[in-house]
């Protein structure tokens, strides 16, 4: 097993939504280490498979809309511990 896929598993992954400017809402993936990880390359993913926009900033991703159902799964195909995955 790679060094990597354990890491994975031990992130401590928080998903929740945040209210953004005009009432939009944005789901916000915090948790993930941005040292080991290339948040860009994971929102992209998630961005492509959930058909929104997005971005990578200050060590979380955030999505357009509210996305909290699909991206617990989502992230678990990727390789991350669904239990530490807590969506809010």
């Amino acid at each position: 097993m790679l060094f990597k896929e354990v890491l994975k598993e031990q992130q401590r992954i928080r998903v929740y939504v945040e209210r953004a400017r005009y009432g939009k809402l944005k789901t916000i993936i915090e948790g993930i280490d941005e040292k080991e990880f290339d948040l860009e390359e994971i929102a992209k993913k998630l961005k492509a498979k959930l058909a929104c926009g997005g971005t990578a900033k200050k060590g979380r991703i955030e999505l357009q809309g509210d996305h909290r159902d699909r991206v617990k799964k989502l992230l678990a195909e990727l390789g991350f511990s669904e239990e530490l995955i807590e969506v809010e």
